[in-house]
């Protein structure tokens, strides 16, 4: 793994499997605490739910931690003295009203609020946040030695788990929050 940091409190982390990318959310959530949001972005099979599973593990919260794309939202309770997960996936909401309809606001001061696809959706929820960006290489990446077929797309080295994570930390609660220790 390798981090830049520049002058905003940003850190871009590369991690190299999906194992990798779990382990980034654990040390995320030794960050973490109750009243955060966290705003998770990227692509369709980027790995913001891999990223949320290593976050619910740290956290040592119940259930398994899995895309909330169907259900929209999950409380993954505490097992510990640490603070609930609210998983959230915003993909299929459009308006502000089915935001508002979720009632995050209400729990968001005693629970983590972890949000999939929140872009341009749940930014009002606090000016506290984190802004995290996963990202992975497109097209194939493993070069076979020309020894594919001629018109064969070998999907095999299509995606090789290596990740690209940008997280942003933005207002007071992380304007001193060192973000460097994500990498490791």
């Amino acid at each position: 793994m390798s981090q830049n940091q520049d002058t905003t409190n940003r850190v871009v982390i590369e991690t190299t499997d999906a194992d990798g990318t779990r382990a980034l959310g654990e040390r995320l959530a030794a960050l973490l605490r109750a009243g955060d949001l966290v705003m998770l972005s990227g692509g369709l099979g980027a790995g913001k739910t891999t990223l949320a599973q290593g976050v619910g593990a740290a956290m040592d919260v119940r259930g398994r931690v899995s895309s909330p794309t169907f259900i929209i939202a999950r409380v993954h309770p505490a097992l510990g003295d640490g603070p609930d997960l609210i998983h959230v996936d915003a993909y299929r909401l459009n308006t502000l009203e089915e935001i508002d309809a979720l009632d995050l606001d209400s729990s968001l001061d005693e629970s983590v609020t972890l949000v999939e696809w929140g872009d341009d959706k749940v930014e009002g929820l606090s000016q506290d946040r984190l802004e995290i960006d996963v990202t992975r290489p497109h097209g194939g990446l493993v070069d076979d030695g020309g020894t594919a077929e001629p018109g064969v797309t070998d999907l095999d080295g299509v995606d090789d788990g290596r990740r690209t994570v940008t997280v942003t930390a933005l207002g007071p609660r992380w304007a001193e929050i060192d973000l460097s220790v994500l990498d490791s």
